[in-house]
């Protein structure tokens, strides 16, 4: 686990290079998601008026690919963002190696589930 600001103190902590690429991308996905989630929020609700928020206003908006394609990628990168932070959660406070592994398989499980039932759901309108 990395506890660094810098990258410099990331890159002289990190063991390996798949944890200083994960504490990364938890810096990028993190400002990423800032405004994808603020341009979701100022399209649904801002910019369309209550009247108009309708389920067939909602189905003909995602009918257009660039929609589906920009729902799915706030709904990938917050479940990985999500995820990493968990696994973050789970290394600091689970001490037993047996019972760490079982939660995260438990937790990264339902996370598959969710995230999979989100795409399916996405891309089947």
């Amino acid at each position: 686990m990395i506890r660094a600001r810098t990258f410099m103190d990331a890159k002289a902590q990190s063991h390996n290079n798949a944890e200083l690429n994960w504490w990364i991308f938890m810096r990028v996905s993190g400002l990423i998601l800032i405004f994808l989630v603020l341009g979701h929020i100022y399209m649904t609700f801002i910019q369309v008026s209550e009247s108009d928020a309708t389920y067939h206003a909602v189905v003909a908006k995602l009918s257009n690919p660039a929609w589906k394609l920009y729902d799915w990628l706030i709904l990938t990168l917050t479940m990985l963002h999500g995820m990493n932070g968990a696994r973050y959660v789970m290394e600091d406070y689970i001490r037993s190696n047996p019972n760490r592994a079982w939660i995260k398989m438990i937790v990264f499980s339902i996370a598959a589930l969710i995230y999979a039932l989100g795409t399916v759901g996405l891309f089947s309108i």
